[in-house]
């Protein structure tokens, strides 16, 4: 059982793995991210990190915070990993700039609760 306790740690995991997208994303658009093989799969694997640190954050915590998509940003990560090979980098893409920055500033409100 997941303990409640540990929800600020994988708020921190969230929020480290948000920089690492938002450092490695920085100064690139969709081409030239897609022809950099090195930082779209180091992306890719920070998304994956979000994915499974929202996972293992506590079931009472996800649900006193509904307006988080907690079950779609668990699918992207089950989707990257077991279903790389139907990755859509559009929609990946789209996650980058518009759900990355949405998610962080729910994240940090979370952190500065607990």
């Amino acid at each position: 059982m997941r303990e409640p306790v540990r929800d600020k740690g994988r708020l921190e995991h969230i929020l480290d793995a948000i920089g690492n997208v938002e450092q490695f994303t920085d100064g690139y658009d969709y081409d030239s991210l897609l022809a950099d093989k090195l930082h779209l799969h180091a992306t890719v694997h920070n998304i994956q990190i979000i994915g499974e640190a929202v996972y293992k954050l506590s079931l009472e915590f996800k649900e006193s915070h509904p307006d988080t998509p907690w079950a779609m940003i668990e699918k992207m990560r089950h989707i990257l990993v077991h279903d790389y090979y139907q990755i859509s980098f559009e929609i990946l893409w789209d996650i980058i700039k518009k759900d990355i920055p949405a998610l962080k500033n729910q994240i940090q409100q979370y952190n500065s609760e607990l």
